[in-house]
């Protein structure tokens, strides 16, 4: 759950002075109230000066608790759900489609690990591109290391774009490029920001036909969630559950395909390199891949480290574009 300094903009009641006055009993996040007596804080913010604010700030709390409990689904609403709504998306990557029998689900998130140069800019650039062309959708690219390239990304479009007069290839391409949404992030309070406000936009879209935003790419979201892992706190840890919580939200509320990357770190079993920020964001992901380069012949091979439906161990190939 978000921690409350996330909150102020979408409710202006928990500001800075509610969050001084959740901070005086260890409450930084809505986490936090879950597991303190409510009763309690409620007494003690009857003697404070401010106290009708203070009450209504923690009212506000409580219902954002309430609003995170999603109704109960049956088998039938979900079979149905994900033959209308959860579409496969081509990456425009041949080798990463075909070990995915299609590309990216929506309503699910995929990461791609690797070592540094291993193709997983690539990756989300190529699929950026793909289905922004193909699909007449838009993307969001959230970029936190300064490795979104438009120059690759024209590329690509030409060469999707393939012969056609100069006049006409110039105009879809700026429509392209227009279509796909590049912010740069590079904290977690940034990216936390930026979700609650696409689930706002989203939110406001429903039934209205516009936006229509089908993929959410971070590159990468380990570059965000590692800096605050460590220490004897566990508030990163639960600022990183709860991120991976909200992308899961996004693509399964609103039908869209998340992609992100992580990197690799050194120190795991027998020294072996080992995907980034540990056991718990292991499971946040529903589908990981690995990529393994081969400098000598710039191919990739692609393993599936994790999926919902599929073996894993299955190897494709994918060819890196300088």
């Amino acid at each position: 759950m978000p921690p409350l300094e996330s909150l102020e903009h979408e409710f202006p009641i928990i500001d800075t002075n509610f969050r001084q006055f959740c901070a005086s009993h260890s409450l930084f996040s809505v986490e936090d109230f879950l597991v303190h007596d409510i009763t309690v804080l409620v007494r003690v913010a009857e003697h404070q000066s401010d106290w009708n604010k203070l009450k209504q700030g923690i009212s506000q709390i409580l219902s954002i608790i309430d609003s995170q409990h999603q109704p109960w689904v049956n088998g039938v609403e979900l079979l149905k759900d994900a033959r209308q709504n959860k579409h496969v998306l081509s990456t425009g990557c041949e080798g990463l489609d075909f070990v995915l029998h299609g590309g990216l689900r929506e309503g699910q998130l995929t990461e791609v690990v690797g070592p540094s140069c291993s193709g997983k800019t690539q990756v989300c650039l190529q699929a950026a591109s793909n289905v922004a062309y193909k699909y007449v959708s838009s993307v969001m690219f959230l970029d936190t290391s300064n490795s979104f390239s438009a120059k690759r990304v024209s590329c690509f479009i030409d060469q999707l774009l393939g012969p056609s007069p100069a006049q006409v290839k110039r105009e879809s391409l700026e429509r392209l490029m227009n279509s796909i949404l590049c912010h740069s992030v590079f904290d977690i309070f940034g990216l936390l920001c930026l979700l609650h406000e696409l689930e706002l936009k989203l939110k406001s879209q429903v039934g209205t036909g516009e936006g229509n935003v089908r993929l959410l790419i971070i590159d990468s979201i380990s570059s965000l969630i590692t800096p605050i892992l460590g220490g004897c706190g566990a508030q990163g840890h639960s600022l990183m559950i709860y991120a991976g919580y909200l992308l899961k939200k996004l693509a399964h509320e609103y039908n869209i395909a998340v992609l992100v990357t992580n990197h690799m770190v050194g120190g795991g079993e027998r020294g072996v390199p080992k995907p980034a920020l540990g056991e718990s964001w292991k499971s946040v992901s529903h589908v990981r891949l690995l990529l393994s380069r081969d400098h000598v012949s710039n191919t990739c091979s692609i393993f599936i480290l994790k999926h919902p439906a599929m073996a894993l161990g299955q190897v494709g190939k994918l060819s890196i574009h300088n």
